[in-house]
């Protein structure tokens, strides 16, 4: 029994280091997968579509990954074969850059136009924020009604 109890932490430390690199390979192969673009499916990821040759594809890309290729290689393999639609967001180069200028400048100009209309709002420095009106002239035959309705309705 003490025997056992001395071998076992070394079988543990055997088994999950052996199964570390498979794990590991499959989380590579998913990850491109679920990343890349069907060419198959339009707007659905490889992993998500259901077609037979995107079945292939993942089938493919697997057994590349287990050939020992790296991920950008099969990447860059992929992008010839079928061009930009299987990439999922497009390279921060030349006009594709455009897509992640656009959004940031839209942010920006919204923030500056956020900032001068809360500018704008601001009191003058040395008030109090109070604003201080000339009382104006009532109806005095207004005034008569509204006293009035004020003693009819006291109890």
């Amino acid at each position: 029994m003490k025997r056992l109890l001395r071998v076992l932490p070394v079988v543990l430390l055997v088994v999950l280091f052996l199964a570390g690199p498979v794990a590991a390979v499959e989380e590579w192969a998913q990850r491109l997968n679920s990343d890349m673009m069907s060419p198959y499916c339009p707007g659905r990821t490889l992993t998500d579509c259901p077609s037979p040759q995107a079945a292939e594809l993942r089938a493919w890309v697997r057994e590349q990954e287990q050939l020992g290729r790296t991920r950008e290689d099969v990447e860059a393999q992929l992008e010839r074969l079928y061009g930009e639609v299987v990439r999922s967001a497009p390279r921060a180069q030349g006009w594709g850059l455009t897509a992640y200028l656009i959004p940031a400048g839209a942010m920006l100009a919204g923030a500056v136009l956020v900032v001068a209309l809360l500018g704008r709002r601001r009191t003058p420095s040395g008030s109090s924020g109070a604003t201080t009106r000339a009382p104006t002239a009532v109806d005095p035959e207004l005034e008569a009604i509204v006293d009035r309705e004020l003693r009819n309705e006291a109890p």
